[in-house]
Protein backbone atom coordinates (compact mmCIF):
# COMPACT_ATOMS: atom_id res chain seq x y z
CA UNK A 1 0.00 0.00 0.00
CA UNK A 2 1.22 3.66 -1.01
CA UNK A 3 1.69 5.34 1.93
CA UNK A 4 2.00 9.71 1.68
CA UNK A 5 4.25 11.52 4.05
CA UNK A 6 4.68 15.26 4.90
CA UNK A 7 5.98 16.61 1.66
CA UNK A 8 7.65 19.53 3.78
CA UNK A 9 10.47 20.16 6.39
CA UNK A 10 8.49 19.85 9.70
CA UNK A 11 11.16 21.19 11.29
CA UNK A 12 10.93 24.29 9.33
CA UNK A 13 7.79 25.28 10.48
CA UNK A 14 6.48 27.23 13.28
CA UNK A 15 3.04 27.36 15.18
CA UNK A 16 0.38 29.59 14.14
CA UNK A 17 -2.55 27.70 15.18
CA UNK A 18 -4.08 26.72 18.53
CA UNK A 19 -6.83 24.44 18.21
CA UNK A 20 -9.68 23.42 20.83
CA UNK A 21 -10.40 19.91 20.79
CA UNK A 22 -8.49 17.79 19.37
CA UNK A 23 -10.64 14.69 18.71
CA UNK A 24 -10.88 12.14 15.57
CA UNK A 25 -12.92 14.83 13.78
CA UNK A 26 -9.77 17.50 13.53
CA UNK A 27 -7.16 15.52 12.72
CA UNK A 28 -8.97 13.57 9.96
CA UNK A 29 -10.36 17.04 9.00
CA UNK A 30 -8.93 20.61 9.26
CA UNK A 31 -5.42 19.35 10.43
CA UNK A 32 -4.87 17.58 7.45
CA UNK A 33 -6.06 20.62 5.26
CA UNK A 34 -3.23 22.82 6.82
CA UNK A 35 -0.77 19.81 5.92
CA UNK A 36 -1.05 20.38 2.79
CA UNK A 37 -0.33 24.55 2.84
CA UNK A 38 2.80 23.69 5.38
CA UNK A 39 4.88 22.90 2.49
CA UNK A 40 4.21 26.36 1.03
CA UNK A 41 3.36 28.21 3.78
CA UNK A 42 5.21 26.54 7.05
CA UNK A 43 3.77 29.19 9.58
CA UNK A 44 0.22 27.73 9.81
CA UNK A 45 1.51 24.72 12.27
CA UNK A 46 -0.97 23.22 14.94
CA UNK A 47 -0.52 23.51 18.21
CA UNK A 48 -3.69 21.45 20.09
CA UNK A 49 -4.97 21.78 22.77
CA UNK A 50 -7.02 19.07 25.02
CA UNK A 51 -9.95 20.70 27.68
CA UNK A 52 -9.81 17.96 29.89
CA UNK A 53 -8.30 14.52 28.88
CA UNK A 54 -4.60 13.86 28.46
CA UNK A 55 -5.24 10.68 26.12
CA UNK A 56 -4.34 12.49 22.68
CA UNK A 57 -1.18 14.51 23.99
CA UNK A 58 -0.12 11.05 25.74
CA UNK A 59 -0.81 9.37 22.43
CA UNK A 60 0.27 11.54 20.10
CA UNK A 61 3.79 13.50 21.82
CA UNK A 62 5.75 10.43 21.84
CA UNK A 63 5.04 10.21 18.28
CA UNK A 64 5.83 13.91 18.13
CA UNK A 65 2.42 14.58 17.11
CA UNK A 66 2.38 12.43 13.74
CA UNK A 67 -0.17 10.37 13.04
CA UNK A 68 -1.84 8.70 10.20
CA UNK A 69 -4.99 9.02 8.37
CA UNK A 70 -6.33 5.59 6.92
CA UNK A 71 -9.02 7.02 3.61
CA UNK A 72 -11.63 4.46 3.58
CA UNK A 73 -11.87 3.72 -0.01
CA UNK A 74 -11.38 0.88 -2.63
CA UNK A 75 -8.65 -0.14 -2.34
CA UNK A 76 -7.50 2.03 1.22
CA UNK A 77 -5.19 4.83 1.31
CA UNK A 78 -2.73 6.10 4.20
CA UNK A 79 -1.34 9.82 4.61
CA UNK A 80 1.14 10.70 7.70
CA UNK A 81 -0.04 14.15 9.17
CA UNK A 82 2.82 16.69 10.78
CA UNK A 83 0.81 19.63 10.95
CA UNK A 84 0.72 19.40 14.66
CA UNK A 85 3.68 20.43 16.25
CA UNK A 86 2.30 20.34 19.82
CA UNK A 87 0.13 18.55 21.60
CA UNK A 88 -1.01 20.36 25.24
CA UNK A 89 -3.43 19.10 28.27
CA UNK A 90 -5.00 22.25 29.66
CA UNK A 91 -5.55 21.54 32.72
CA UNK A 92 -2.23 20.25 33.65
CA UNK A 93 -0.37 22.74 31.37
CA UNK A 94 -2.35 26.55 32.06
CA UNK A 95 1.52 28.02 31.20
CA UNK A 96 1.91 26.22 28.07
CA UNK A 97 -1.30 26.82 26.81
CA UNK A 98 -1.57 30.87 27.69
CA UNK A 99 1.98 30.82 26.37
CA UNK A 100 0.66 29.82 23.23
CA UNK A 101 -2.92 31.94 23.36
CA UNK A 102 -0.46 35.13 24.11
CA UNK A 103 2.40 34.00 21.20
CA UNK A 104 2.25 37.27 18.30
CA UNK A 105 2.79 34.07 16.00
CA UNK A 106 -0.53 32.49 16.91
CA UNK A 107 -2.99 34.35 14.31
CA UNK A 108 -5.99 31.54 14.17
CA UNK A 109 -7.66 29.77 17.14
CA UNK A 110 -9.94 27.07 15.84
CA UNK A 111 -12.35 24.68 17.50
CA UNK A 112 -14.58 21.29 17.31
CA UNK A 113 -15.57 21.18 20.95
CA UNK A 114 -19.16 19.86 20.19
CA UNK A 115 -22.34 22.46 20.89
CA UNK A 116 -22.16 21.83 24.49
CA UNK A 117 -19.17 23.37 24.37
CA UNK A 118 -20.18 26.41 23.46
CA UNK A 119 -22.48 26.12 27.10
CA UNK A 120 -25.09 28.77 25.63
CA UNK A 121 -27.90 29.22 26.95
CA UNK A 122 -31.26 31.65 24.84
CA UNK A 123 -29.92 35.10 25.90
CA UNK A 124 -26.06 34.49 25.53
CA UNK A 125 -23.78 32.40 27.93
CA UNK A 126 -25.00 30.12 30.37
CA UNK A 127 -23.72 31.73 33.22
CA UNK A 128 -25.22 28.93 35.21
CA UNK A 129 -22.92 25.86 33.46
CA UNK A 130 -20.52 25.00 36.10
CA UNK A 131 -17.71 25.54 34.15
CA UNK A 132 -18.75 29.21 32.68
CA UNK A 133 -19.44 29.92 36.62
CA UNK A 134 -15.91 29.00 37.81
CA UNK A 135 -14.19 30.95 34.72
CA UNK A 136 -16.39 34.01 35.69
CA UNK A 137 -15.25 33.89 39.37
CA UNK A 138 -11.54 33.04 38.60
CA UNK A 139 -10.77 34.28 34.80
CA UNK A 140 -6.97 33.43 35.00
CA UNK A 141 -7.51 29.50 35.46
CA UNK A 142 -10.35 28.97 32.94
CA UNK A 143 -11.60 25.53 32.27
CA UNK A 144 -14.13 26.21 29.57
CA UNK A 145 -13.12 26.93 25.90
CA UNK A 146 -15.37 30.23 26.16
CA UNK A 147 -13.12 31.24 29.09
CA UNK A 148 -9.64 30.63 27.73
CA UNK A 149 -10.53 32.52 24.46
CA UNK A 150 -11.34 35.33 26.19
CA UNK A 151 -8.24 34.78 28.88
CA UNK A 152 -6.12 34.90 25.73
CA UNK A 153 -7.74 37.79 24.29
CA UNK A 154 -7.55 40.05 27.60
CA UNK A 155 -4.28 38.96 27.87
CA UNK A 156 -3.44 39.83 24.11
CA UNK A 157 -5.10 43.18 24.60
CA UNK A 158 -2.92 43.94 28.19
CA UNK A 159 -0.02 43.58 26.10
CA UNK A 160 -0.83 45.56 22.82
CA UNK A 161 -1.23 42.77 20.50
CA UNK A 162 -4.34 41.87 18.07
CA UNK A 163 -6.72 39.33 18.70
CA UNK A 164 -6.55 36.04 17.28
CA UNK A 165 -9.31 35.30 14.72
CA UNK A 166 -11.99 32.23 16.27
CA UNK A 167 -13.11 29.60 13.57
CA UNK A 168 -15.43 27.32 15.08
CA UNK A 169 -15.43 24.12 13.07
CA UNK A 170 -18.61 22.18 14.71
CA UNK A 171 -21.83 21.12 13.01
CA UNK A 172 -23.57 23.43 14.12
CA UNK A 173 -25.56 26.47 11.90
CA UNK A 174 -24.26 30.27 12.67
CA UNK A 175 -21.15 28.52 14.40
CA UNK A 176 -19.32 31.61 14.16
CA UNK A 177 -22.48 33.79 15.42
CA UNK A 178 -22.62 31.68 18.48
CA UNK A 179 -19.06 31.41 19.20
CA UNK A 180 -19.13 35.25 19.20
CA UNK A 181 -22.10 35.73 21.00
CA UNK A 182 -20.49 33.66 23.65
CA UNK A 183 -17.39 34.68 23.88
CA UNK A 184 -19.08 38.66 24.17
CA UNK A 185 -21.06 37.81 26.83
CA UNK A 186 -18.53 36.12 28.76
CA UNK A 187 -15.97 38.67 28.03
CA UNK A 188 -18.66 41.59 28.90
CA UNK A 189 -19.40 40.02 32.42
CA UNK A 190 -15.77 40.09 33.33
CA UNK A 191 -14.82 43.41 31.54
CA UNK A 192 -17.24 45.69 29.17
CA UNK A 193 -14.49 47.60 27.87
CA UNK A 194 -12.48 44.29 26.68
CA UNK A 195 -16.09 43.06 25.36
CA UNK A 196 -15.75 46.36 23.20
CA UNK A 197 -12.66 45.84 21.86
CA UNK A 198 -13.32 42.06 20.98
CA UNK A 199 -16.43 43.37 19.64
CA UNK A 200 -14.54 45.82 17.31
CA UNK A 201 -11.11 44.14 16.50
CA UNK A 202 -11.60 40.27 16.59
CA UNK A 203 -13.91 38.36 13.87
CA UNK A 204 -15.78 35.27 14.37
CA UNK A 205 -15.89 33.60 10.61
CA UNK A 206 -18.65 30.73 9.89
CA UNK A 207 -17.74 27.80 8.39
CA UNK A 208 -19.56 24.33 7.37
CA UNK A 209 -17.48 20.92 7.87
CA UNK A 210 -18.41 17.78 6.08
CA UNK A 211 -16.56 14.50 6.06
CA UNK A 212 -17.73 10.75 7.54
CA UNK A 213 -15.29 9.94 10.25
CA UNK A 214 -15.64 6.51 12.23
CA UNK A 215 -14.20 6.26 15.95
CA UNK A 216 -10.61 4.77 15.38
CA UNK A 217 -10.56 0.98 16.86
CA UNK A 218 -7.83 -1.70 17.29
CA UNK A 219 -8.72 -3.00 13.65
CA UNK A 220 -7.75 0.42 12.21
CA UNK A 221 -4.70 0.28 14.62
CA UNK A 222 -3.47 -3.36 13.69
CA UNK A 223 -4.26 -2.48 10.00
CA UNK A 224 -2.01 1.00 9.97
CA UNK A 225 0.85 -0.82 11.97
CA UNK A 226 0.80 -3.97 9.90
CA UNK A 227 1.20 -1.22 6.80
CA UNK A 228 4.13 1.30 8.29
CA UNK A 229 6.08 -0.98 10.31
CA UNK A 230 5.69 1.20 13.60
CA UNK A 231 2.71 1.29 15.90
CA UNK A 232 0.60 3.84 16.16
CA UNK A 233 -1.02 4.35 19.05
CA UNK A 234 -3.95 6.62 18.13
CA UNK A 235 -4.49 6.83 14.45
CA UNK A 236 -7.76 8.18 12.09
CA UNK A 237 -9.93 7.12 9.62
CA UNK A 238 -12.48 8.81 7.53
CA UNK A 239 -14.18 8.40 4.05
CA UNK A 240 -12.30 10.32 0.97
CA UNK A 241 -14.96 13.10 0.79
CA UNK A 242 -14.15 15.53 2.71
CA UNK A 243 -15.71 19.14 2.73
CA UNK A 244 -14.88 22.69 4.39
CA UNK A 245 -16.45 25.92 3.70
CA UNK A 246 -15.36 29.09 5.47
CA UNK A 247 -16.69 32.56 5.71
CA UNK A 248 -13.81 35.09 4.64
CA UNK A 249 -13.30 37.11 7.45
CA UNK A 250 -10.02 36.55 8.82
CA UNK A 251 -8.73 40.02 11.06
CA UNK A 252 -5.35 38.96 11.38
CA UNK A 253 -3.93 37.28 8.09
CA UNK A 254 -5.26 33.81 7.15
CA UNK A 255 -3.52 30.51 5.13
CA UNK A 256 -4.35 30.41 1.84
CA UNK A 257 -7.08 27.55 2.57
CA UNK A 258 -8.40 27.72 -0.97
CA UNK A 259 -5.30 26.29 -2.34
CA UNK A 260 -5.83 23.44 -0.13
CA UNK A 261 -9.49 22.90 -1.38
CA UNK A 262 -10.98 25.21 0.97
CA UNK A 263 -14.63 27.05 -0.34
CA UNK A 264 -14.09 30.38 0.69
CA UNK A 265 -17.68 31.39 0.87
CA UNK A 266 -20.03 34.55 2.78
CA UNK A 267 -22.68 32.21 1.80
CA UNK A 268 -21.88 29.44 4.85
CA UNK A 269 -25.85 29.59 5.54
CA UNK A 270 -26.69 28.29 2.15
CA UNK A 271 -24.35 25.04 1.86
CA UNK A 272 -25.69 24.71 5.27
CA UNK A 273 -28.85 24.35 4.50
CA UNK A 274 -27.93 21.85 0.84
CA UNK A 275 -26.11 19.58 3.10
CA UNK A 276 -29.32 19.93 5.60
CA UNK A 277 -31.24 18.64 2.94
CA UNK A 278 -29.20 16.85 -0.09
CA UNK A 279 -27.26 14.83 2.50
CA UNK A 280 -29.14 14.60 5.81
CA UNK A 281 -32.18 14.26 5.03
CA UNK A 282 -31.91 11.36 2.50
CA UNK A 283 -29.73 9.89 5.22
CA UNK A 284 -32.81 9.77 7.55
CA UNK A 285 -34.98 8.27 4.65
CA UNK A 286 -32.38 5.37 4.29
CA UNK A 287 -32.38 4.88 7.66
CA UNK A 288 -35.74 4.61 8.16
CA UNK A 289 -37.24 3.07 5.13
CA UNK A 290 -34.45 0.66 4.59
CA UNK A 291 -34.51 -0.60 8.68
CA UNK A 292 -38.24 -1.59 7.54
CA UNK A 293 -36.70 -3.70 4.76
CA UNK A 294 -34.49 -5.37 6.91
CA UNK A 295 -31.39 -3.79 5.81
CA UNK A 296 -28.20 -2.74 7.84
CA UNK A 297 -26.06 -0.27 6.91
CA UNK A 298 -26.47 2.90 4.23
CA UNK A 299 -24.13 0.99 1.92
CA UNK A 300 -26.59 -2.05 1.79
CA UNK A 301 -29.42 0.49 1.51
CA UNK A 302 -28.15 1.81 -1.30
CA UNK A 303 -27.34 -1.97 -3.00
CA UNK A 304 -31.21 -2.24 -2.90
CA UNK A 305 -31.93 -0.67 -6.61
CA UNK A 306 -35.82 0.28 -5.39
CA UNK A 307 -35.03 2.11 -2.31
CA UNK A 308 -31.54 3.74 -4.22
CA UNK A 309 -33.64 5.09 -6.68
CA UNK A 310 -36.13 6.49 -4.36
CA UNK A 311 -33.76 8.52 -3.01
CA UNK A 312 -32.44 9.87 -6.40
CA UNK A 313 -35.14 10.61 -7.42
CA UNK A 314 -36.32 13.12 -4.23
CA UNK A 315 -32.62 14.64 -3.92
CA UNK A 316 -33.36 15.86 -7.13
CA UNK A 317 -37.19 16.36 -8.27
CA UNK A 318 -38.16 17.44 -4.39
CA UNK A 319 -35.73 18.08 -2.68
CA UNK A 320 -33.09 20.73 -5.18
CA UNK A 321 -36.03 23.02 -6.30
CA UNK A 322 -37.10 23.85 -2.52
CA UNK A 323 -33.12 25.62 -2.53
CA UNK A 324 -31.75 28.39 -3.35
CA UNK A 325 -28.05 27.27 -4.10
CA UNK A 326 -25.37 29.45 -3.19
CA UNK A 327 -22.56 30.44 -5.48
CA UNK A 328 -20.27 27.49 -6.51
CA UNK A 329 -22.60 24.64 -5.47
CA UNK A 330 -23.81 22.66 -8.90
CA UNK A 331 -26.32 20.80 -7.67
CA UNK A 332 -26.12 17.80 -10.11
CA UNK A 333 -22.08 17.26 -8.89
CA UNK A 334 -23.11 17.56 -5.48
CA UNK A 335 -26.03 14.84 -5.60
CA UNK A 336 -23.67 12.52 -7.47
CA UNK A 337 -20.99 12.77 -4.90
CA UNK A 338 -23.14 12.29 -2.28
CA UNK A 339 -24.78 9.10 -3.80
CA UNK A 340 -21.00 7.84 -4.41
CA UNK A 341 -20.47 8.29 -0.30
CA UNK A 342 -23.57 6.26 0.38
CA UNK A 343 -22.60 3.42 -1.53
CA UNK A 344 -19.17 3.50 -0.09
CA UNK A 345 -19.16 0.00 1.51
CA UNK A 346 -15.76 0.61 3.51
CA UNK A 347 -18.20 3.04 5.59
CA UNK A 348 -20.09 0.62 8.23
CA UNK A 349 -22.68 3.56 8.79
CA UNK A 350 -25.59 1.54 10.67
CA UNK A 351 -29.26 2.44 10.25
CA UNK A 352 -29.82 2.16 13.73
CA UNK A 353 -27.77 4.49 14.29
CA UNK A 354 -29.32 7.17 12.03
CA UNK A 355 -32.40 6.37 13.33
CA UNK A 356 -31.70 8.38 16.72
CA UNK A 357 -33.70 11.37 17.60
CA UNK A 358 -36.17 11.18 14.94
CA UNK A 359 -37.87 13.82 17.32
CA UNK A 360 -35.30 16.13 16.17
CA UNK A 361 -34.15 15.26 12.91
CA UNK A 362 -37.13 15.04 11.39
CA UNK A 363 -38.54 18.67 11.70
CA UNK A 364 -35.09 20.26 10.21
CA UNK A 365 -34.08 17.59 7.90
CA UNK A 366 -37.52 16.93 5.59
CA UNK A 367 -40.28 19.03 7.18
CA UNK A 368 -39.14 21.88 6.59
CA UNK A 369 -38.65 20.98 2.78
CA UNK A 370 -42.11 19.89 3.30
CA UNK A 371 -43.25 23.53 4.01
CA UNK A 372 -41.30 24.86 1.46
CA UNK A 373 -42.73 22.73 -1.22
CA UNK A 374 -46.01 23.30 0.05
CA UNK A 375 -45.51 26.98 -0.55
CA UNK A 376 -44.11 26.79 -3.77
CA UNK A 377 -47.69 24.71 -4.51
CA UNK A 378 -45.47 21.58 -5.24
CA UNK A 379 -46.21 18.14 -4.30
CA UNK A 380 -45.30 16.34 -0.91
CA UNK A 381 -46.29 13.05 -1.78
CA UNK A 382 -42.76 12.11 -2.16
CA UNK A 383 -41.44 13.70 0.92
CA UNK A 384 -43.63 12.46 3.06
CA UNK A 385 -42.72 8.67 2.50
CA UNK A 386 -39.65 8.72 4.73
CA UNK A 387 -41.74 10.74 7.21
CA UNK A 388 -43.95 7.94 7.54
CA UNK A 389 -41.40 5.38 7.20
CA UNK A 390 -40.52 7.02 10.65
CA UNK A 391 -43.89 6.65 12.37
CA UNK A 392 -43.88 2.99 11.06
CA UNK A 393 -40.53 2.34 12.51
CA UNK A 394 -42.30 4.20 15.85
CA UNK A 395 -44.61 1.43 15.52
CA UNK A 396 -42.71 -1.47 14.89
CA UNK A 397 -40.12 -0.29 17.93
CA UNK A 398 -42.59 0.55 20.46
CA UNK A 399 -45.02 -2.73 19.40
CA UNK A 400 -41.78 -4.54 19.25
CA UNK A 401 -40.60 -4.08 22.89
CA UNK A 402 -37.67 -1.90 21.83
CA UNK A 403 -36.88 1.02 23.10
CA UNK A 404 -36.30 4.37 20.99
CA UNK A 405 -33.15 6.53 21.21
CA UNK A 406 -34.86 9.92 21.20
CA UNK A 407 -35.27 12.51 23.54
CA UNK A 408 -39.01 11.93 22.96
CA UNK A 409 -39.01 8.24 23.42
CA UNK A 410 -41.93 8.29 26.30
CA UNK A 411 -43.99 9.91 24.30
CA UNK A 412 -43.37 8.13 20.94
CA UNK A 413 -43.48 4.43 22.56
CA UNK A 414 -46.51 5.24 23.66
CA UNK A 415 -48.30 6.42 20.68
CA UNK A 416 -46.58 2.97 19.14
CA UNK A 417 -47.91 0.88 21.48
CA UNK A 418 -51.96 2.30 20.56
CA UNK A 419 -51.48 2.56 16.88
CA UNK A 420 -53.88 0.19 14.92
CA UNK A 421 -53.17 0.31 12.22
CA UNK A 422 -56.31 2.68 10.84
CA UNK A 423 -54.62 5.36 8.94
CA UNK A 424 -56.89 8.18 10.28
CA UNK A 425 -56.42 7.81 13.53
CA UNK A 426 -52.53 6.40 13.60
CA UNK A 427 -51.59 9.88 11.95
CA UNK A 428 -53.93 12.31 13.91
CA UNK A 429 -52.23 10.69 17.12
CA UNK A 430 -48.89 11.24 15.78
CA UNK A 431 -49.60 14.73 14.41
CA UNK A 432 -50.66 16.07 17.76
CA UNK A 433 -47.17 16.33 18.72
CA UNK A 434 -46.72 19.62 18.23
CA UNK A 435 -42.65 19.80 19.13
CA UNK A 436 -42.58 17.52 15.80
CA UNK A 437 -45.48 18.64 13.37
CA UNK A 438 -46.55 22.23 14.30
CA UNK A 439 -47.60 24.03 12.21
CA UNK A 440 -47.68 21.60 9.36
CA UNK A 441 -50.47 19.52 11.19
CA UNK A 442 -52.93 22.31 10.56
CA UNK A 443 -52.26 21.99 6.59
CA UNK A 444 -54.54 19.70 5.16
CA UNK A 445 -52.47 18.85 2.24
CA UNK A 446 -49.69 17.80 4.65
CA UNK A 447 -51.91 15.08 6.20
CA UNK A 448 -53.87 13.90 3.25
CA UNK A 449 -50.30 13.36 1.72
CA UNK A 450 -49.22 11.82 5.14
CA UNK A 451 -51.99 9.74 5.39
CA UNK A 452 -51.40 8.47 1.41
CA UNK A 453 -47.63 7.68 2.39
CA UNK A 454 -48.42 6.23 5.98
CA UNK A 455 -51.33 3.77 3.94
CA UNK A 456 -48.81 2.85 1.25
CA UNK A 457 -46.33 1.61 4.00
CA UNK A 458 -49.20 -1.11 5.05
CA UNK A 459 -47.58 -3.20 7.93
CA UNK A 460 -44.09 -1.86 7.00
CA UNK A 461 -42.69 -5.13 5.82
CA UNK A 462 -40.26 -5.49 2.95
CA UNK A 463 -42.37 -5.79 0.38
CA UNK A 464 -45.15 -3.56 1.46
CA UNK A 465 -42.11 -0.57 1.26
CA UNK A 466 -40.58 -2.06 -2.17
CA UNK A 467 -44.22 -1.63 -3.49
CA UNK A 468 -44.31 2.38 -1.76
CA UNK A 469 -41.03 2.99 -2.83
CA UNK A 470 -41.29 1.85 -6.56
CA UNK A 471 -44.83 3.71 -6.82
CA UNK A 472 -43.61 6.91 -5.43
CA UNK A 473 -40.36 7.09 -7.62
CA UNK A 474 -42.42 8.13 -10.76
CA UNK A 475 -43.18 11.74 -11.98
CA UNK A 476 -45.59 13.41 -9.69
CA UNK A 477 -48.30 15.77 -10.64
Amino acid sequence: MQVQRPAYDRGATCIGVVHFGPGAFHRAHQAVYLDELLATEPDWAICAVSLHSAGVRDALQPQDGLYTLALLDEPPRLRVIGAIREVLCAPQQRDAVMARLVDPAVRLVTLTITEKGYCLSPDGVDAAHPDIAHDLSAPDAPVSAIGWLVAGLRARRAAGLAPYTMLSCDNLADNGLRLRRAVLDFARRLDPGLAGWIDVEASFPRSMVDSITPASDDALRARVSDELGVEDVWPVQREPYTQWVVEDDFRAGRPAFERAGVVMSGEIAGFDRAKLRLLNAPHSALAYLGSLMGLGTVAEAMGDPTLAGFVERMMRADITPTLALPEGLDADAYIDAILERFRNPAIVHRLSQIAWDGSQKVPVRLLGTIADALAADRPVDRLCLPVAGWLRFVVRQAQAGEALVDPMAEALEGLGRDATGDTDRDIADFLSLDAVFAPLASDPRFVDALQRAYAALGEGDRAAVASALTAASGPQS
